[in-house]
């Protein structure tokens, strides 16, 4: 028989006592997988506090990079760490082909009613803000220089003045193949075009901070460029413009999604639809200068008037270049291939 110190049935006692308080808290908290940084922030202020005073339940975010979190979603598909997760839509179509989301029941989400055509983006994961990239420039060093057409960056005065990202040329590729009569899925029509464009070509810019010091600096005045970033940096005080072209500019949407195999599901549910609280939604694109993906949200007439913040059918309809979100997944590695080995590299 074992005997037991009163010390040693005090402490079982209250291990006992404290188990259930650690499950309810446990059962009372929800996991989301997002990127770090001021997206992390943006989501805690603008959706998570709002959610956690509605429900009671806490936000526990597991961040990372875009491929990263892909990659561990991935090895821990028989017991999902995140109960939610925020990635761009064509990786969300990456986690959707590898079974690692459940097909939404919108009925659960009632703000879902009031989303834009533009954010259903699959039966798994919606639309949460939007954004586009497109021509962004430095007004003050270019006197008298406008954008009316993304053909304008093959003109001879753009000789080594522009700069794009490097890891993701869809945006340049995509403007080229419309340019030829072609699109997405025609790409190659442009590819010519494409080579023609090397000389315009000073920089490639490998992250947000890079282009923000390039265009920044005016070493290269003339980007493919973020609209939330140029944003950001008209708010810091740089003379920076958008152009949107009359093509339209290329439509970025990042989305929210349930991971496959959730025990939070009432809960997730209740996330997405908080997400798209038109409330909430005002507040997201005051705070990134994007566009909002539900018809009804309240936004700052200020930010309304934003280049590339879409609040009107007619906006959405006209200013934006939509891009398939499943063919992208399909083409981006092939994309980034060429760009790389035939204008990057030459």
């Amino acid at each position: 028989m074992v005997r037991m110190t009163r010390r040693q049935s005090a402490l079982l006692g209250a291990g006992l006592l404290a188990a259930p308080v650690i499950a309810n808290a446990q059962a009372n908290r929800i996991a989301v997988s997002i990127w770090g940084g001021s997206w992390r922030d943006m989501v805690q202020k603008q959706v998570a506090e709002k959610f956690t005073a509605e429900t009671g339940a806490t936000v526990e975010f597991q961040t990372g990079g875009t491929v990263d979190r892909l990659n561990r979603a991935r090895l821990s598909r028989a017991a999902p760490e995140a109960d939610l997760t925020f990635t761009t839509s064509h990786f969300g179509w990456l986690y959707a082909n590898d079974g690692l989301y459940e097909t939404l029941d919108l009925s659960k989400v009632p703000n879902a009613a009031h989303l834009v055509e533009q954010a259903k983006i699959s039966p798994f994961h919606l639309g949460t803000w939007a954004y586009v990239y497109t021509i962004g420039y430095r007004p003050d060093l270019l006197p008298g220089v406008t954008f009316e057409s993304w053909g304008d960056l093959w003109k001879p005065n753009m000789l080594n003045k522009i700069a794009a990202p490097d890891f993701d040329p869809r945006h340049i590729i995509v403007a080229a193949a419309g340019l030829e009569g072609g699109d997405a899925s025609t790409w190659e029509r442009g590819q010519a075009r494409l080579r023609a464009l090397r000389p315009n070509f000073r920089a490639f810019y490998t992250n947000d901070a890079n282009s923000q010091q390039l265009i920044g600096s005016g070493e290269t005045p003339v980007q493919v460029i973020l609209s939330m970033n140029a944003h950001h940096m008209v708010n810091e005080g740089i003379n920076v413009r958008l152009a949107i072209p009359k093509e339209g500019a290329v439509l970025g949407v990042d989305t929210i999604a349930i991971m496959k195999g959730s025990r939070k599901q009432e809960l997730a549910y209740r996330f997405i639809n908080t997400c798209l609280d038109a409330g909430v939604q005002g507040a997201i694109c005051v705070d990134k200068k994007g566009s909002p993906t539900v018809s009804n949200a309240t936004v700052a007439p200020e930010v309304a008037a934003l280049p590339g913040v879409f609040t009107t059918p007619d906006q959405w309809r006209t200013q934006a270049l939509i891009i398939d979100h499943r063919l992208r997944a399909e083409k981006t590695n092939e994309w980034r291939r060429w760009f790389q080995e035939h204008i990057i590299a030459r």
